[in-house]
């Protein structure tokens, strides 16, 4: 089992007054040479905009983003024609493929919205933009591994292009799982939404992330009631990025 730790107060943190995000991996001004990417997953930004602010129209293409409300609404709009609200208990996604352009909300006047961006290198480059969200049934499995994004339009949860399973692992004090990998050659980033737990062999807090490869599988243990998510990719970067 090979991993890497990083410590929440260890990320990247851009405090724009009506944003405040911390960055896992390299994002706008924070540039890690050593904190690119973990496999496919090329970012991870705890956001929290505040009220009546939020992104205007912007463009991206060639990558799956996916976003997981945690506090408040967060109004979506895209060039697709969609206009949506995502909240908590629900997930996000938007394959960008060959282009497509959006704005991003917190239209409550009482209330910041704190959610997590995630961006994962798709398979293949320029597939036809979509959008898509769904309920994530917050709390449905405890003590277990709640399946909320895969490769399968048929699965539990939103789907994108690339091999990554997402699961939401909720867990009271003193219990735990083993988790499974679900392909060959994928790893795991644990990332802690609450509480605390040991993940393989190293004590977790909150807003800490662990990835974990080459194992086939690892153990979780809840030291108190904990939310962890874990986002399942594929190691190996797609051929177009080599």
């Amino acid at each position: 089992m090979k991993t890497v730790y990083h410590k929440a107060d260890s990320r990247g943190h851009a405090d724009h007054g009506w944003l405040n995000s911390y960055h896992t991996f390299s994002f706008a001004n924070y540039q890690n040479p050593e904190r690119t990417h973990f496999g496919v997953l090329r970012v991870l930004n705890d956001d929290t905009v505040s009220q009546g602010m939020g992104f205007g129209t912007h463009p991206h293409r060639d990558m799956e983003i996916i976003s997981i409300p945690l506090e408040g609404d967060l109004e979506h709009k895209d060039s697709m024609g969609t206009t949506a609200v995502i909240k908590k208990g629900e997930i996000q996604v938007m394959s960008a493929g060959t282009g497509v352009m959006h704005s991003e909300y917190n239209k409550n006047k009482d209330e910041a919205v704190k959610f997590l961006q995630i961006w994962v290198f798709p398979k293949e480059m320029g597939v036809e933009p979509r959008y898509d969200q769904k309920s994530i049934k917050e709390g449905e499995k405890i003590n277990g591994f709640q399946q909320i994004l895969s490769p399968s339009k048929n699965d539990d949860g939103v789907w994108i292009h690339q091999d990554a399973w997402f699961n939401l692992a909720n867990f009271t004090k003193g219990n735990g799982k083993n988790y499974i990998f679900n392909k060959k050659g994928n790893g795991v980033y644990a990332f802690v939404l609450k509480g605390s737990a040991k993940v393989g062999d190293r004590i977790l807090n909150e807003r800490d992330g662990l990835g974990i490869w080459d194992t086939q599988s690892f153990n979780i243990e809840a030291i108190g009631d904990t939310e962890i998510l874990l986002m399942e990719v594929p190691m190996e970067l797609p051929s177009y990025l080599k």
